[in-house]
């Protein structure tokens, strides 16, 4: 039985038994498939290893994981759920690592396919990966569900405290906010300053100096209320899709 409500879902992540399935051979880090399950509930899940994560020279040793888990909880903080639920799990088979659920989609539908009422969604997801500061939005990071529902996945690389946005999506570049996605920012900010739950959630998975650059940059788009355009340094992600 798959599982829709959250709650349940994370429960589920975070304590059911785990049955590895595969492999996903693209990509540098190790991703597994894995079934998930209890006495009654079952679902698939993708889990990426911390000891499966190669070196970077500006992300530290080990910390990918954790930022999947930090990107769910900033877009439930924000309301808009397109991150798939995720967790951290320290029994899984080869250690500590991130748990997210998987949905079954086309691999053929991606950003560089959508339709309109799809295109029509992607301002939020732009004003997102500003604010995690994704250094590696791919157009196949973009996906449909069986149910036609928007997904965002492969968030390790974000919450650099230093610029490091690289994405395929800039069509909104010099463009307005919207004045409800900036409400929502502005209550995400609220929430973080005002709510000590929400911001050790956050301070559990990423450092305080990344929590500020946050807050920082989420409070400039506040402030100039415009998409930015791509500076100068590489800004498109490679490969694209």
């Amino acid at each position: 039985m798959a599982i829709h409500n959250l709650d349940r879902t994370l429960n589920l992540l975070s304590h059911g038994a785990l049955e590895l399935h595969g492999q996903f051979v693209r990509g540098s880090n190790a991703t597994l498939l894995v079934r998930v399950s209890n006495n009654k509930e079952k679902c698939w899940a993708v889990y990426k290893p911390r000891r499966g994560e190669n070196p970077l020279w500006d992300f530290p040793d080990g910390s990918l994981a954790a930022r999947e888990v930090a990107a769910f909880h900033i877009s439930e903080f924000l309301g808009w759920h397109f991150v798939p639920p995720t967790v951290l799990r320290q029994d899984a088979p080869f250690g500590e690592g991130s748990l997210q659920q998987f949905f079954q989609y086309d691999p053929d539908v991606h950003y560089f396919t959508f339709d309109a009422r799809i295109r029509a969604l992607l301002d939020r997801v732009a004003l997102f990966d500003l604010i995690i500061n994704n250094a590696d939005r791919k157009g196949s990071h973009l996906l449909l569900d069986a149910d036609d529902r928007l997904w965002l996945i492969d968030h390790g690389l974000t919450f650099h405290h230093e610029p490091k946005l690289r994405t395929v999506i800039w069509e909104f570049a010099g463009e307005p906010i919207p004045p409800s996605l900036l409400a929502d920012v502005q209550a995400l900010v609220n929430t973080l300053t005002n709510c000590s739950d929400q911001m050790d959630i956050l301070l559990n998975l990423i450092t305080p100096r990344e929590v500020d650059a946050l807050l920082q940059r989420a409070r400039q788009l506040l402030e100039e209320k415009l998409f930015p355009e791509p500076g100068e340094r590489r800004v498109f992600p490679y490969p694209l899709i």
